[in-house]
């Protein structure tokens, strides 16, 4: 996170002592990124997080590829994604490459019985249906319809679901998710002509502290199999801690789009980046506003990367059949562009609803098997004229 936050309780200076009213220290401890060159926080525990029972065998979540080498482009029902009650298991990788992977899920109950941890890659969730609360050791975020939650690799974390229709859209990362250079100056501080600032990202906002012993079940994700881990020591005993890697939440309903008198290109959607892909977010607003401008996208090719579409909300203009819950992806490769009928429809239309999340890979996308369970193979078809079908 390109700013510094603090919480709880913390000493002067790092790396001192630090003491409890009873005399005894509380335990540091450096929760950092890329090396010790990237961001990093000081947290404080009641108990040596180090303390660990025992390690079961692990097991594989790995997702099986149904198609390797594509350059079909798909659509898929995500809400046909099956529900299922646990938080992890509901969560179905849809498309991955070696980068990130792609997931929906429905969970329907909260994690009560366990902690989580991806060791391995920093995740990026979004919530179409449900509200909750997101526990973690840096504190807890509320969450809603229409947030982004960015949780950062190494986070251990539970979820607490308000009810259980719970919809979420998912990308783990390799590489770290940052909010885009391009919108911040060199202090790190979001430009006057960013699309959000940092009133809009929503920080952690209570530690609950505990100073508990006992048996504690985490799973670990680390490449690719599950680890349950048992800790002696209750995960959240953080008691303070400050710096600039922690979770945050930011609603695309703060998102303030950037339009102009002509069709602007996507990357004034860009809502977050890594160094292999980047999100964008499609929100409400008013169309170009040039006499003779056409609201509707250009035909494009995607020579450098696939373009994933999850459709959230609202009036889908440049797509015909496009219902919420809907994923598209037009791979690197061939051109694509509005449906038939799509241009001729935008022209004279002052404003869109539309609400939708993009992401763009740098490499291109396999289809896992769980996704061709919800993929309709014949969406590449959907661009011929009727004469041509």
């Amino acid at each position: 996170m390109p700013f510094y936050h603090k919480l709880g309780k913390i000493p002067p200076k790092r790396h001192t002592i630090f003491k409890k009213p009873n005399g005894d220290l509380y335990y540091e401890q450096l929760f950092g990124t890329v090396g010790f060159d990237g961001m990093s926080t000081n947290l404080y525990h009641e108990h040596r997080p180090t303390q660990i029972k025992s390690v079961k065998e692990p097991y594989s979540i790995k997702p099986k590829i149904a198609v390797e080498n594509n350059i079909k482009s798909y659509r898929f029902r995500g809400f046909q994604t099956v529900p299922a009650p646990d938080y992890l298991e509901s969560r179905k990788v849809v498309l991955m490459n070696s980068d990130c992977s792609i997931a929906l899920a429905a969970p329907q109950e909260s994690m009560d019985d366990y902690f989580y941890k991806n060791a391995d890659e920093d995740e990026l969730l979004f919530i179409h249906k449900g509200t909750g609360k997101l526990r973690t050791q840096f504190g807890n975020l509320d969450f809603k319809y229409g947030d982004y939650i960015v949780i950062p690799r190494g986070t251990i974390y539970k979820i607490e679901f308000a009810d259980e229709n719970n919809r979420l859209f998912i990308v783990e990362s390799k590489s770290p998710i940052y909010t885009p250079k391009r919108y911040r100056n060199w202090f790190g501080q979001l430009l006057e002509s960013s699309p959000f600032c940092e009133r809009d990202l929503r920080r952690p906002y209570e530690l609950e502290a505990h100073d508990e012993k006992g048996e504690f079940l985490m799973k670990i994700k680390k490449q690719g199999e599950i680890f349950e881990v048992t800790y002696a020591t209750h995960p959240f005993d953080v008691v303070g801690y400050d710096g600039y890697n922690y979770p945050y939440a930011f609603s695309i309903h703060d998102f303030e789009p950037i339009t102009g008198r002509i069709h602007q290109p996507p990357p004034v959607h860009q809502t977050f980046e890594t160094d292999t892909f980047v999100v964008c977010s499609f929100c409400p607003r008013l169309y170009d506003y040039h006499p003779e401008s056409i609201p509707a996208p250009y035909n494009h090719s995607n020579i450098d990367s696939d373009e994933v579409l999850y459709y959230v909300d609202g009036d889908f203009m440049s797509r015909n059949d496009i219902e919420a819950g809907h994923i598209s992806l037009h791979p690197a490769g061939i051109p694509h562009g509005p449906h038939p009928g799509a241009v001729e429809r935008s022209i004279g239309q002052t404003e869109t609803e539309e609400l939708a999340v993009m992401v763009d890979t740098f490499k291109p996308l396999q289809v896992t098997e769980e996704g061709m369970k919800i993929a309709d193979e014949t969406y590449h078809k959907s661009w011929l004229d009727e004469n041509h079908a």
